[in-house]
């Protein structure tokens, strides 16, 4: 299926044409053939700034620069209907620090001479761009064809993807749960390699500000989480206020703090601190669209904001609980994304319970949907630089039910032919000093996430070998 308007898609994006001081090529097509890629680009929802003139010099590519900028674009367009000079992309690179998406046109169809050379523009561009050590996503295809404008979509995803990532701030409230070191955040390492700033957090801060929460602001949020009608185990409404002031903290910490992501260190100091696992919470931001991580898992909440970009939601994080040959079975403690779980009131949905281990409020039980294709992703340091993995499978029904959120996924036999059975990948994974937590998100990612880490310098960790 064409994937067209995401959330992001509906952000300006910059163009920049590529012209010819001199004439050159076949400016007939030159003028078709960028007619219709500016009619893809708004027939896929983007609002386009900076297309208006080509560009053909330091000059003009400056001027068109500072319009893309003044207009907030997140991600920049390069054009080429015939190809022109290639020095300038070097100044591109130079004003431009994040990815450029080189898209190539074809030929005029059969009329017996080159009409463009916009592939073998775009080909020299890449090729400096990669010597200059500038990101770049390339392209190649006819502005009607449906491949050529999802590839189009994707490659302006990744590329904001690393503009938001860039400029990002993700928060930790506390730090990792107690023995959980493989989780521990490098702040230096995270701003070298992507940019992002790591904003640590106090706990005992945070609880005062839950406590501190106003009456009638937990009642209105109550009222809201009844509204849902989530079915309940062993807990009543009058569980409630408690986790809605863990919410509207929450909330108002992102806010005040203008944090992109958020990490808390959710046990053993909230349950037994503030009476209740903040799981609910943590349910709600999620399927609002919120990129917040448990246990004090600052990767894994980096993920969940790479997901959001590319368009999936931030997923669900969860442990690695057990495997077979080519299934795994993944779980965690309540607090998935409600709209990845069973619908609410059917078997399996939603459940508002309390945690199995400490039973205290408020978990949120419910199965993960089946039959839903799915990539499994994790983003770790090791080895001090930054490593990412992902691959695919799609959710089956479990054999078995836990209480919690859980899901059975399966392996297709041309993963496993092309990346090896699971134990074996499994294997690779540890030895590469991959954390116990992945974060599992709807639908066919693996490549747009091989992707975006090649464009953050992150080491990419593949199906077969570990580089």
């Amino acid at each position: 299926m064409q994937k067209s308007l995401t959330n992001a898609a509906k952000k300006p994006l910059g163009v920049l044409i590529l012209g010819r001081k001199r004439p050159g090529f076949d400016q007939e097509w030159n003028q078709i053939i960028c007619g219709r890629a500016l009619a893809a680009l708004k027939d896929l929802g983007y609002e386009t700034v900076g297309a208006e003139t080509p560009v053909i010099d330091d000059a003009t590519i400056l001027a068109a620069l500072d319009r893309i900028r003044a207009a907030g674009c997140q991600a920049l367009l390069m054009l080429h209907p015939s190809m022109g000079n290639g020095q300038v992309a070097l100044t591109v690179a130079q004003q431009w620090p994040d990815p450029v998406v080189l898209w190539a046109t074809p030929e005029r169809p059969g009329d017996g001479k080159v009409s463009s050379c916009s592939l073998v523009g775009q080909h020299l561009w890449g090729s400096t761009l990669r010597q200059a050590g500038h990101a770049f996503e390339l392209v190649y295809g006819d502005p009607d064809d449906k491949t050529l404008r999802a590839e189009l979509v994707r490659a302006v995803d990744i590329a904001r993807a690393v503009a938001v990532l860039r400029n990002a701030k993700v928060g930790v409230i506390g730090t990792h749960a107690p023995g959980f070191i493989d989780l521990a955040a490098d702040p230096f390492l995270l701003q070298q390699t992507m940019g992002m700033q790591l904003h640590p957090l106090s706990l005992p801060q945070f609880i005062e500000r839950v406590h501190a929460i106003p009456e009638e602001a937990a009642r209105k949020d109550v009222e809201r989480v009844l509204d849902l009608k989530l079915p309940m185990r062993d807990v009543t409404a009058e569980d409630l206020p408690t986790n809605s002031r863990c919410y509207l903290a929450m909330r108002e910490l992102m806010a005040e703090e203008s944090l992109n992501a958020i990490a808390i260190q959710c046990w053993p100091e909230l349950p037994n601190m503030i009476g209740q696992w903040p799981y609910l919470a943590i349910t709600r931001l999620s399927s609002e669209g919120c990129a917040v991580s448990i246990e004090g898992d600052v990767d894994a909440a980096i993920v969940g904001l790479m997901n959001c970009e590319l368009g999936e939601g931030p997923g669900f994080l969860t442990d690695w609980l057990e495997h077979d040959r080519n299934t795994i079975f993944f779980w965690h403690p309540g607090m998935a994304p409600l709209n990845m779980c069973n619908p609410i009131g059917s078997e399996g949905g939603p459940t508002l319970a309390r945690h199995f281990n400490i039973v205290k409020p408020m978990v949120v039980d419910g199965q993960i949907r089946t039959h839903e294709d799915v990539t499994i992703t994790r983003l770790w340091r090791c080895d001090s630089r930054y490593h990412m993995t992902a691959f695919e499978a799609r959710t089956v029904p479990p054999r078995r039910k836990v209480t919690g959120n859980m899901v059975l996924v399966e392996l297709s036999e041309a993963e496993v032919a092309h990346g090896g059975d699971v134990p074996a990948r499994f294997d690779r994974l540890v030895h590469a000093g991959m954390p116990h937590h992945v974060t599992l998100s709807f639908g066919h990612q693996a490549d747009s996430f091989r992707r975006l880490a090649r464009a953050l310098g992150v080491e990419w960790i593949s199906r077969h070998r570990i580089g």
